[in-house]
């Protein structure tokens, strides 16, 4: 029998098959031998076999793809994968994760520039974070600032995040990097969502100004801090701020102060609360997420 096969192996190999041609003659052939030994005659990996039934299989799924792909560039595969899911496509990950690469969708990182200015007289506040375990809506808010060139002036971005959902809770864009401008969006934040039990920022002096930090504590909030050098102690915040520059601030050419917070405000309020899935969020976004919490919490209630 060996050297039977090896004479079958020999002439078919100096038959010099096609794919197509090895696939076709397996499909023939395949429950009279079986798929195993067709393969070891022809000499053909069986994923090479099957690929092709795949690919052949897309049902829209390359178009979809690649109109999410355009619409969130920081998405690896697996979010790909999750929001194609989303769209009601069944799609594994390697056959995504291939998809992305016949259409060249590759994720082009820029460095991220921090803006926040240190004072080595201020106080060094602790890092809560650390400390808790933040499980709830509104009792831990990160905040965070970046700048944004419009080509002929720079402006600035402060925004303030919520810890667990990921939600905007507040945010201001002006031409001048002072404490007001934090203070515009800590403001605008306690306004629409009262405050938090806590305030996590780096050390930058907008956020250890004497006058912020009396707003916070006037409130009742506590001051938490990253440690000095360490910016991934606010993690949450500078890969906010990450994707908001590669998926908005450098895929647009802002007109004007007015036409930028009109773009940006477009962004953080659409696009990142109500279209933009998050994997630690479950692959769901910001607003439903928050959603889900607050009925469950109405479920808790109602069950007490």
């Amino acid at each position: 029998m060996p050297t039977t096969l090896n004479k079958h192996k020999k002439t078919l190999r100096d038959a010099s098959l096609t794919l197509d041609a090895k696939r076709e003659l397996i499909e023939k052939h395949r429950d009279r031998f079986g798929v195993e030994l067709l393969c070891e005659l022809l000499e053909a990996n069986r994923s090479s076999i099957y690929y092709e039934a795949v690919e052949e299989q897309d049902d829209g799924v390359r178009a979809e793809l690649v109109k999410i792909a355009e619409e969130f560039p920081m998405y690896g595969y697996r979010m790909i994968q999750k929001e194609l899911q989303r769209r009601r496509f069944t799609v594994n990950a390697k056959p995504v994760r291939r998809l992305m690469h016949e259409e060249d969708l590759v994720i082009k990182v820029r460095r991220f520039v921090a803006t926040s200015e240190y004072r080595p007289d201020h106080r060094d506040w602790p890092n809560l974070l650390k400390k808790e375990e933040i499980t709830g809506l509104n009792e831990a808010w990160a905040a965070d600032i970046t700048y944004i060139d419009l080509g002929h002036e720079f402006v600035y971005l402060p925004v303030i995040i919520d810890v667990c959902s990921r939600a905007v809770r507040g945010w201001y864009l002006d031409r001048d990097l002072s404490s007001e401008l934090t203070h515009r969006a800590l403001d605008r934040a306690l306004r629409a969502h009262g405050p938090p039990k806590i305030h996590h920022s780096d050390h930058g002096v907008q956020y250890l100004s004497k006058g912020y930090v009396e707003k916070l504590e006037s409130h009742g909030i506590a001051v938490s801090c990253s440690a000095k050098g360490k910016p991934m102690q606010n993690g949450k915040c500078e890969r906010f701020m990450r994707t908001l520059k590669q998926e908005e601030v450098y895929l647009t050419e802002y007109e004007n102060l007015a036409d930028a917070r009109r773009q940006i405000r477009r962004f953080l309020e659409e696009v990142h609360m109500r279209k933009r899935i998050h994997s630690s969020l479950g692959y769901v976004t910001p607003a439903e997420f928050e959603a889900a919490c607050r009925t469950k919490t109405r479920t808790k209630s109602g069950g007490g």
